[in-house]
């Protein structure tokens, strides 16, 4: 019981920073400690290392909310979460924006526990059914999504222009230097979906922040974060997936402009409920779906209950903490939102060159020029999402990339 205690302590100081920081993930942190692991292991044995990296994993995806909501960077894993959750911060609501995430994120998680016991038992009798049907779900989403808007051609042509600049980002990121190809997705979502939001923000100073409850229904809640949970289930079950995917395809059932904090409750559900299910995933058919459950692969990996048990703890600490940091948005009042905006854009092209040097300067102005063409043609900019949906269905179907 210490060692879990003391992992969840750990992993939830990893998880903090890297959520709080944009362009650091809960991998890099998990990378971190399966370095120290020859010297950790032996001190506190591997069950203490592998809840560390969990409750890392897990309380980044509740605290990511916050540089989302009041910086307007996305982080990857969220990334069209950013428009609604920068709009409710320039309306005075940014408090209420990340509470409503953390509140998804905690029935995310309240979800994925029985999930993956469930899942542990049962899935692997149907693995094999399972595995050939993605790519023809995501194009049955994404073909949807792109139907039913009024200007199909033009959401169309920006779906397979992102989906293109997709493929020559992940198929070139090499040249970014001898990281993980993930190392260009901070500069391709920022492109498509950051720098636009920031460049065309109005000006004068950020109106003052409040907060006087969740403006969310009974019904939307319910609705929302059971959408959010099988999203965040699919993926974090299914191979080649993200939760950039389940973003997509939650916005084809909750409309991102018309119900923004629906939608943001189910991605914040979505984005924990896929770190619990990449737990089952691993224990089930010792497939690892994310850096973090490869890191836990590296090491001897604890009993299931061990893990989820870690996992659990550490989402009541990370919400406590997204709470907690969401009252603190009053900082924020009277700040000239120009310069805000524009010391954050500088911040993003730092961090696109530390993590792929010129390739990743050039991914994020060419993602950012296609990024500009929905606010043109008056088209949601959620099929920019094509940038990620292509490369995964090209994957499902053994395509190669390019």
């Amino acid at each position: 019981m210490w060692d879990i205690l003391a992992g969840v302590l750990v992993g939830v100081l990893l998880g903090t920073v890297s959520g709080l920081i944009p362009g650091i993930h809960a991998n890099t942190m998990a990378g971190i400690l399966l370095a120290a692991g020859a010297a950790l292991v032996p001190v506190f044995g591997p069950s203490m290392v592998a809840v560390a990296m969990i409750s890392a994993l897990v309380t980044h995806t509740f605290l990511d909310a916050v540089p989302s909501t009041f910086l307007g960077v996305p982080d990857p894993d969220t990334a069209i979460a950013v428009l609604p959750a920068h709009a409710l911060c320039m309306q005075g609501k940014g408090e209420e924006a990340v509470r409503i995430s953390a509140l998804g994120s905690a029935l995310g998680a309240t979800a994925g526990v029985p999930l993956v016991l469930v899942f542990v038992g049962v899935i692997p009798i149907v693995q094999g059914y399972i595995d050939w049907g993605i790519g023809i779900l995501l194009v049955g989403v994404m073909g949807y999504l792109v139907l039913r808007e009024e200007s199909p051609a033009w959401c169309g042509g920006i779906f397979i222009v992102s989906g293109i600049l997709g493929l020559f980002s992940f198929g070139f990121s090499y040249l970014g230097g001898p990281g993980e190809s993930s190392a260009v997705l901070m500069p391709l979502l920022s492109g498509l979906f950051g720098v636009p939001l920031l460049l065309t923000a109005a000006p004068g100073p950020v109106p003052p922040q409040s907060y006087s409850g969740l403006e969310l229904g009974d019904r939307e809640l319910r609705r929302s974060a059971a959408g959010g949970t099988i999203a965040g289930t699919m993926v974090g079950w299914l191979p080649g997936l993200s939760n950039a995917t389940a973003n997509a395809v939650l916005a084809s059932a909750v409309n991102y402009r018309d119900d923004g904090r629906s939608y943001l409750l189910a991605t914040g559900a979505a984005n924990t409920a896929n770190a619990f299910l990449g737990i089952a995933a691993f224990y089930a058919v010792a497939r690892t779906r994310n850096g973090v459950m490869a890191a836990i692969a590296g090491i001897e990996p604890p009993p299931v209950t061990v893990l989820l048990a870690g996992a659990a703890l550490a989402a009541m600490f990370a919400f406590l903490l997204c709470i907690w940091f969401s009252g603190k948005a009053g900082m924020l009042t009277g700040l000239d939102r120009k310069r805000l905006n524009t010391g954050v854009i500088v911040f993003l092209v730092l961090l696109s060159f530390m993590l792929a040097g010129p390739f990743g300067l050039a991914v994020l102005i060419l993602a950012s020029i296609v990024g500009f063409v929905p606010d043109l043609v008056n088209v949601p900019r959620v099929h920019c999402m094509g940038a990620v949906a292509v490369p995964v269905i090209l994957y499902s179907f053994g395509l190669p990339l390019l």
